[in-house]
């Protein structure tokens, strides 16, 4: 995947703000940031979305996650924070490589993550609850 950016940054052929990096993941600065020590936490191995990482990655990815938001907790003295992950243009994804945003959010940040509210009926909910159940 050449032309992906996180690629690029995974292979040190972008310089990137990194936080931490193993041999499978690498967090760096967002450079452009919802709030200051906002954090992208990406595996390494090129992956579009959450559905294309194999399990052990994806356990490391959120080990990983879970390492950053600690440090960057202790770092800026809060702990609170949103993660974020976009899978799929509808989504909001413009990296096709699948990544986790750490925000850290504080007080008087005016960041607002806002959808509209819907509502089911009682059938509808049974109808979307059965569905869904057949393939876990």
């Amino acid at each position: 995947m050449g032309e992906c950016i996180f690629c690029r940054i995974a292979d040190g052929k972008i310089p990137a703000a990194k936080v931490y990096e193993d041999d499978s993941t690498i967090s760096f600065l967002d450079i452009m940031p919802a709030n200051k020590g906002h954090c992208l936490v990406v595996p390494k191995k090129h992956y579009e979305t959450l559905l294309d990482i194999p399990d052990e990655d994806l356990k490391n990815l959120i080990t990983v996650t879970k390492k950053v938001v600690k440090a960057l907790s202790l770092s800026i003295g809060n702990g609170s924070y949103n993660l974020v992950m976009n899978n799929g243009k509808e989504a909001g994804q413009l990296v096709a490589h699948a990544h986790i945003h750490i925000i850290p959010r504080f007080k008087s940040d005016r960041l607002r993550i806002k959808w509209s509210h819907k509502k089911y009926t009682d059938k509808e909910m049974k109808d979307v609850q059965e569905k869904i159940k057949k393939f876990v």
